[in-house]
Parts: C-alpha cells; structure tokens; sequence
C-alpha cells in the first residue's frame, strides 16, 4: 500500500470514529430542536439531516483554528438540520411576516420612548389584542431555528452560534456580531434574559422554567418569544450598517 493510499485510510478510520463517538451529540440537538417546533416536525428526518452534518464535520475539522471537534461538529450538525427544515419550511410565510411586524413596531416604540416596550403598548401599536400578540410571540419561539447570522428567505433571524471555520473577514464580522448580540442580550428586561439563558446556556426545557419561574410553559414560550423578536429589533441597526 503506498504512503499516500494509507493516508487516506488513516483518514477514513478517523472519519468513522468521529462518527462513531458522537452520533448521541446528533440525537441530543435533534431532541433540543423538535422540543421548540410544532409536532408535524419529524425528529427522525432532523437526526438524518444531523447525520450528515456529523460526516461532513468529520471531512473538514481542522483542530489548528483552536475550536474542540464536538463544538465544530455541533454547529455543522445544526446547520445541516436548519438546511432541512428551510428546505420544507413549515412556517407559513404569514408568520415571517407578523413576526417581521412585531419587531418592527418594538424597534419603533422603543426609539419613541427610551424605554423596553410592553406587551400591551405592542399589541396596541400593532391594534391587535394581547391573544393575538402573544400567538405571534409564541410562533417566534417555536420559529427559533434559523441563525442571525444568516436571514432565510424571508429574512427571518434568530440566535445561534457562529462558525469556527470561517474566513479571517466572516471570523471579524462574528466576532462583532457576537459582541454586539451580547449587549442586547445583556439590555433585555430581566425576565426575558433569564429566560434565554436557562434555554440557550442550561439547555432546559419549557416544562423547567416555568417551573423555576413559577409560570406555565405557554407563558415562557411568549416570553422566549418576545426576547427574540426584540433582540431582531435591536440588531436590525447593526445588520444595516455592517452590510454598508
């Protein structure tokens, strides 16, 4: 066998191992993201998309940019799960476009009076009542899979981690994005920043917050979702002039 046809089996082996040794890593973020999505939402199609993202990991982890392989191969595994719920999107485009909305009439409210907008001044900008504000908030919560780093097609934008792999010019602009997503993360009302934090840091479930919080899980889902839509409020000044 020649040196270069072991190289490459060496590879292959490596390959299989990586593999091997964090299909549950798949499982784990399959689970976490149906948890946020409606039940038509099937985890077995999540956890083959996740698969594939694992694989592709596998080929390209380069450990020299100082980034461990279960965090890399966490986010192309995400990724590749956000690919396929993008390409059978499952949100209506009606709903892109109330969530859309929403932000907009924070981001105005809050410039208007130099304060965090409640849920009441929204509704009430928007002439909807608090039932219907807070449907939409909640379907923002359940929307939360698309990076903000990266607006879908109907420019949609949420939160989610960046990639260790980028570019000297894309590892620039996230690290300024993530510098300045951790400042209006930091601005939120308190209850929605806890709540973001027991969700995206701690990994709990709506069921264990409410619990902490002493509030029904539907209840976190509308404040998850409002901290959403008011961070997209917030960061739509920095996206604008970032692109310019």
């Amino acid at each position: 066998m020649t040196s270069t046809a072991k190289a490459s089996a060496s590879a292959a082996i490596q390959e299989a191992e990586l593999v091997r040794s964090h299909s549950e890593l798949v499982k784990r973020i399959a689970h976490h993201l149906a948890a946020r999505l409606p039940a038509s939402v099937d985890v077995d199609d999540l956890i083959q998309a996740g698969v594939i993202g694992l694989l592709e990991a596998a080929r390209h982890y380069n450990g020299s940019r100082g980034a461990s392989f279960e965090t890399y191969a966490g986010i192309r595994i995400r990724g590749a799960m956000i690919d396929e719920l993008r390409h059978n999107d499952w949100a209506p485009r009606s709903v892109h476009k109330r969530e859309r909305e929403v932000a907009e009439a924070i981001r105005t409210l809050e410039q208007e009076m130099g304060r965090e907008a409640r849920d009441g001044e929204i509704a009430q900008r928007l002439q909807m009542d608090l039932t219907e504000y807070h449907s939409i908030v909640a379907d923002a919560a359940r929307c939360q899979v698309l990076s903000m780093n990266h607006g879908g097609e109907d420019g949609d934008e949420t939160v989610d981690a960046t990639d260790p792999g980028a570019g000297p010019g894309e590892s620039l602009q996230q690290a300024e994005f993530r510098q300045e997503l951790a400042r209006a993360i930091g601005e939120l009302p308190e209850r929605e920043r806890l709540v973001l934090s027991m969700y995206y840091e701690r990994e709990m479930n709506l069921r264990e917050i409410g619990a902490v919080l002493d509030v029904s899980e539907s209840r976190v889902c509308q404040v998850h979702g409002q901290a959403l839509l008011r961070l997209r409020a917030r960061l739509k000044g920095w996206k604008a002039e970032a692109a310019t």
